[in-house]
């Protein structure tokens, strides 16, 4: 039985990270969309940096929580592939091995002239004058508003192989993502857990509560399913 779990801010905001909204309707009298464009780091390429460095910070001082875990947990008796929307590692710190990051990692730097260029952040900020290989700018390996968004084809693939499929910690208002939901027609089980919903997709239920009240015993019916089969 293949999982596939898609995930939102919803989820990391259980963990203290606040969503890119809320976190930045105001940052520094800034709102936080004026600050993820390229055209943003062209202008100020400090004050995006800072940005990102002060979002970094919090994502090492956060700790993965319940649902992450049991999310993780359950590729003990199923195949999980998680795609999420946050760009946050706390899946994989839970221990999902499976994890396609559509909107990009905060904890790599990337070439602003070269996506392919990546280095990892983990322990430090990136600041004006370091340099890719290339001689580029560092930049956020995050997509900003105006670039493309990543994994679409392995995401979409998973999605259509998907037995059980689970939606958590998105209201689906961002596009193309949202789209998504809608080609998960051969999963026999469909799942969404936001507390804010303004539409639930056909065929799926929806369950207004919060990931770490709702995820884990879902995952641990799915699992217990395997050794029924």
């Amino acid at each position: 039985m293949k999982i596939v779990v898609l995930t939102g801010a919803g989820i990391s905001a259980e963990s203290g990270l606040p969503t890119f909204r809320g976190a930045g309707g105001l940052w520094n009298g800034v709102r936080a969309e004026t600050l993820a464009t390229p055209e943003a780091f062209a202008d100020n390429p400090q004050r995006v940096l800072d940005f990102y460095n002060f979002r970094r910070a919090m994502v090492r001082e956060a700790a993965p929580n319940a649902a992450h875990q049991a999310i993780a947990a359950l590729e003990r008796h199923h195949p999980v592939s998680v795609v999420t929307q946050n760009v946050d590692n706390l899946h994989e710190r839970a221990g999902s091995t499976d994890v396609l990051h559509v909107h990009g990692e905060i904890m790599l730097a990337r070439s602003s002239r070269n996506p392919g260029l990546k280095v990892p952040m983990q322990d430090q900020d990136i600041r004006l004058g370091d340099l890719a290989d290339d001689g580029a700018q560092l930049r956020p390996d995050v997509v900003w508003f105006g670039e493309a968004v990543r994994h679409i084809d392995e995401s979409l693939d998973r999605i259509r192989e998907a037995d059980r499929f689970l939606v958590v910690g998105t209201s689906l208002q961002v596009w193309p993502v949202a789209d998504w939901v809608h080609h998960a027609t051969r999963a026999g089980e469909r799942v969404i857990i936001a507390p804010e919903l303004r539409t639930c997709p056909d065929h799926f239920e929806w369950i207004c509560g919060t990931a770490c009240d709702e995820v884990p015993p879902i995952m641990s019916r799915w699992a217990r399913s395997a050794l029924a089969d």
